[in-house]
């Protein structure tokens, strides 16, 4: 905070209003400096505040202010006295406005008085005359001679209303001077912990670069994590753990859609921000969308579409020739009403009731009844088999329901979408044989981990320095991203920061470059950041190749 007072302090000096018994010498000299310094700070704090007032012009009086004050040339202790008197003038105005829309007009008007007056408005303590002294005594003997009165220039500034009251800013759980909370309710146990497992180091990695530069206003990002197994019973442990006895701030990257059923409404109850999870099911996106929810990821929706549409137009396939394996829960009726719609889109007149669709549990890979039923289905069907399998899987039910279909129905293409954990399903298939794994299909919404963009280099280095034993992943890169949209609105929303001001802050993002191609905007009816599909497929090595899905 202090660093924030040596850089903001000396706005006030240059830029405030004329006050009343202008600047004269000795100690009222400081005292009009103290009291330009809490009005300024007014003005700065309502600023700060609004989203409708670009953080670049407070930047700019900013640096204008610092100068001033390196001119004013006063001591420690005085810097240090404006600088306080600056600090309870921006708390004042970060809390004054009621209504959002009256306090940000508010806010303008008085931001552009500041910048219209150009004239500085002390004079510098190293050129101003010296406060007189009073004489000492000529001599002990001399003791008879009354006492002169002291001199006005001793008598300290009368600073208390501004140094002994300061006002208290309101606590926001999870923020310090120190450190921003975040906490993130994943599965680190059980068949799906490789999706926690990356996903958390990638919002670590993306935390420790910014925390290696300062962190944001001097705050370290802080992510504690909770492990709720991908079980929906256990995920309401988990929030309330994170949110009521780690006192987060607010959530980013939860993990799966089940899971998120029963996480997202108590974030909503507790108006927390529900920033990246990692999900494309159709609850996190609403239209319009719900306001603490961001999501940075395209929706299965997205993945599904743009995979029937390579099988239709580019596969040449028929959209009666397309099945569905899917997890029987959220996540895979998500899926599944994605293929749906997709197909309908291609085939209006088509019924989408009679899309196959076999399933497994959650948290297995008991997947010989789906295997069965696919055989089953393709006997019955000898004149329109089914050619390819849209799989809205994890990574074990996935590679076992291709190792053991692939040689007893030849020929099928197998795409699965981006939640399988394209590292952890390339590991599974290749532990059956290179054959299963040659042709898998995966659909991506981050850019090829293995390509030389500047944003998976910076990705890349990142991970070496803090998960030096990781490999780069999917997933990981997926957090990492996410991740980076969110610095970027905490980096906007300025030093006095709560929920509804980060809000504010990201929802005011336009065209912002994350590096990933397309640009980033979001609105107060726009949450997700990204909709591009990026194809991939895997070889008989394990190595993932882009494919063009258009």
């Amino acid at each position: 905070m202090r660093v924030r007072f040596a850089i903001t302090v000396a706005l006030a000096v240059t830029f405030a209003q004329p006050l009343t018994g202008r600047l004269a010498k000795g100690d009222t000299q400081l005292d009009n400096a103290v009291q330009t310094a809490l009005d300024i700070g007014q003005a700065v704090g309502a600023a700060s505040a609004c989203p409708d007032i670009a953080q670049a012009r407070v930047r700019s009086l900013t640096e204008r202010f610092k100068t001033a004050l390196q001119q004013f040339g006063g001591t420690n202790d005085e810097n240090a006295t404006v600088g306080t008197a600056f600090d309870q003038g921006l708390i004042f105005g970060g809390r004054s406005s009621g209504s959002p829309r009256l306090g940000c007009e508010s806010a303008i008007r008085s931001l552009t008085d500041w910048e219209a007056n150009k004239a500085p408005l002390i004079q510098s303590r190293i050129d101003a005359p010296a406060a007189p002294v009073a004489p000492e005594p000529a001599s002990p003997s001399v003791a008879a001679m009354p006492a002169a009165p002291s001199p006005p220039a001793f008598t300290p500034p009368v600073v208390e209303p501004v140094v002994v009251a300061p006002p208290i800013l309101p606590t926001v759980q999870g923020v310090t001077d120190k450190e921003i909370r975040f906490g993130m309710a994943a599965p680190f146990s059980g068949p799906a912990q490789e999706l926690g497992r990356q996903m958390r180091l990638g919002i670590d990695s993306a935390f420790g670069m910014v925390n290696d530069a300062d962190g944001i206003n001097g705050r370290k990002l802080i992510l504690v994590a909770a492990d709720d197994g991908y079980e929906p019973t256990r995920t309401g442990a988990a929030m309330k753990q994170l949110y009521e006895k780690d006192l987060v701030f607010g959530f980013i990257g939860n993990v799966g859609t089940p899971t998120t059923a029963v996480a997202l409404p108590y974030a909503m109850t507790h108006r927390a921000l529900f920033f990246g999870a990692f999900t494309g099911a159709p609850l996190l996106r609403p239209d319009p969308p719900d306001r603490y929810v961001f999501n940075y990821r395209a929706s299965y929706r997205e993945e599904t579409l743009a995979v029937v549409n390579y099988l239709v137009k580019i596969r040449r396939l028929k959209t009666e020739q397309i099945a569905v394996f899917a997890q029987q829960d959220g996540y895979g009726d998500a899926g599944f009403e994605g293929v749906a719609l997709a197909i309908q889109a291609l085939n209006p007149n088509g019924d989408t009731s009679v899309i196959p669709r076999f399933g497994y549990q959650r948290n297995t890979d008991e997947v010989d009844g789906a295997i069965g039923q696919l055989l089953q289905y393709q006997r019955l069907h000898t004149t329109a088999p089914i050619k390819a399998i849209v799989m809205v899987a994890t990574a074990k039910a996935a590679a076992k329901f291709i190792g053991n279909t692939r040689e007893r129905v030849a020929g099928l293409v197998y795409t699965n979408v981006s939640f399988v954990g394209s590292t952890a399903l390339a590991r599974e298939l290749l532990a059956l044989g290179p054959k299963a794994a040659d042709g898998a299909i995966v659909t991506q919404v981050v850019p090829p981990v293995d390509s030389y963009s500047s944003v998976v280099l910076n990705y890349k280095a990142a991970l070496a320095k803090y998960a030096p034993n990781a490999a780069p992943d999917y997933v990981s890169f997926e957090g990492y991203l996410a991740a980076n949209v969110l610095i970027e609105g905490l980096r906007r929303v300025g030093p006095q920061i709560d929920t509804e001001r980060l809000v504010n802050a990201l929802e005011a993002i336009r065209d912002f470059d994350l590096g990933v191609g397309p640009k980033i905007s979001f609105g107060s009816g726009a949450h997700q950041a990204l909709h591009k599909i990026w194809g991939t497929q895997l070889d008989d090595k394990g190595s993932y190749k882009p494919i063009n899905l258009e």
